[in-house]
């Protein structure tokens, strides 16, 4: 059975740099607890690594005792703006590990919103990043994860006549059905406004969907390694899916039961894929246990 790792697997820089930093914070903090508002990265193996070194994750700012003159960490994901300003109020000192990419969409949003522009904002409702994200996008925005998305604010921008577009998306969304979207959105919007693109789509997202559509092609079993919870992640388990007949999204070598193993030993080609914040040991651990 021959076994083939993708080249792009693993941490990109903007998880490496925020997960090398919070290590940072917390020797700093000489046995203290650090606080991080939501989940530095999605992937419950980092996450359990820097809790058992002192840091600890709150949901709200209201949560730290005491707050005044104490740090909290922002997530690579990025925070609502107001979390900025609620914690200026409150006297943290913040420690800003939004990925680059994120602040730079975060920064396009509000100086286009200044312009008076119309924002299509594609990415998954819910989504830590895109919470965010719509916070800096003013009033008048629209964000789009499906089709039916999609065609209501199609729908919107004809009915309120709107004239001047400004479109982006989630670092982590697929670039295909970014291009696809963007497509639709011309077709029915072009003579009616003026429609700026800017695909968002960070890097390293395009360059982990590119390697696993190839991948995927050319095996019979598909291994993507990742958090549950990560976006990233499950775009390319969902491309994997499309390309190849055998597939399956784990978080560690844990999840590799006698059964699946017994299933992937019969095929003669593996690909191995992993999110951008799925450590380097989780892809090792599984290569050999395949091995």
């Amino acid at each position: 059975m021959e076994i083939i790792v993708g080249k792009t697997a693993g941490f990109c820089m903007g998880v490496k740099r925020a997960i090398e930093s919070a290590k940072e914070e917390t020797k700093k903090s000489c046995g203290k607890v650090t606080y991080c508002l939501g989940d530095l990265a999605h992937n419950p193996q980092v996450m359990q690594s820097l809790e058992k070194n002192g840091l600890k994750v709150i949901n709200s700012l209201e949560e730290i005792p005491k707050p005044n003159g104490k740090n909290v960490i922002f997530r690579a994901h990025g925070v609502k703006k107001e979390i900025y300003e609620q914690a200026k109020n409150l006297g943290l000192e913040i420690i800003d590990l939004t990925c680059p990419s994120v602040l730079a969409i975060h920064k396009l949003a509000k100086q286009n919103a200044q312009k008076g522009k119309f924002i299509f904002f594609i990415g998954e409702k819910g989504h830590p990043e895109v919470i965010g994200t719509e916070s800096f996008c003013g009033s008048n925005y629209a964000t789009i994860e499906t089709e039916e998305d999609l065609n209501l604010a199609i729908k919107k921008a004809k009915s309120e006549d709107i004239k001047e577009l400004f479109i982006i998306a989630q670092t982590t969304f697929r670039m295909e059905k970014f291009e696809e979207f963007v497509l639709k959105i011309k077709q029915e919007l072009n003579e009616k406004a003026e429609i700026e693109v800017k695909n968002t789509i960070c890097n390293a997202t395009r360059l982990r969907q590119e390697e696993t559509e190839s991948l995927s092609k050319q095996v019979d079993y598909m291994i993507i390694i990742g958090g549950k919870k990560s976006s990233n992640t499950n775009k390319l388990y969902d491309i994997s899916l499309k390309n190849c007949k055998k597939a399956i999204m784990i978080e560690s070598a844990n999840e590799l039961t006698e059964k699946l193993l017994q299933e992937i030993k019969a095929c003669s080609k593996v690909g191995i894929m992993a999110g951008a914040s799925t450590p380097q040991e989780s892809i090792i651990e599984v290569k050999q246990k395949l091995q």
